[in-house]
């Protein structure tokens, strides 16, 4: 009998594993700040080995997979724009994007520096 409880303790615990690591936080939109990259990064090598271009819609985060696209959007105004991750940063804890000078500015002013975001993993 204490066998077959046990057994029902570990299958339940298995199965709320399960279905933690099914709705992953990774996957849900989240809000912060991006900024977007100074000039002088441009043609610089990235940390997955890219050489970085401020006019094609790329974007650093500290723990995405590089290649993956993120459905970036303003908060303020609702533009949205699709970035891929290919960097790494940025190393400021208010902000989880930093994105090119193009892509920030296709949303967002850049005179502003920072705009608040609600980013998302597409496919």
């Amino acid at each position: 009998m204490m066998k077959r409880f046990i057994l029902v303790i570990i299958m339940m615990i298995s199965t709320l594993g399960i279905y933690s690591f099914k709705n992953n936080a990774i996957d849900a939109k989240k809000t912060s700040y991006a900024s977007y990259y100074h000039d002088k990064f441009n043609g610089r090598k990235t940390a997955s080995g890219e050489i970085f271009d401020n006019s094609k819609f790329t974007a650093a985060n500290r723990t995405l997979p590089f290649g993956t696209n993120v459905k970036v959007t303003n908060l303020k105004n609702g533009k949205e724009v699709i970035v891929r991750i290919n960097d790494r940063g940025p190393f400021h804890s208010s902000r989880s994007l930093d994105m090119s000078k193009a892509a920030f500015d296709e949303i967002g002013e850049i005179s502003h520096g920072t705009i608040p975001v609600e980013y998302e993993i597409v496919d």
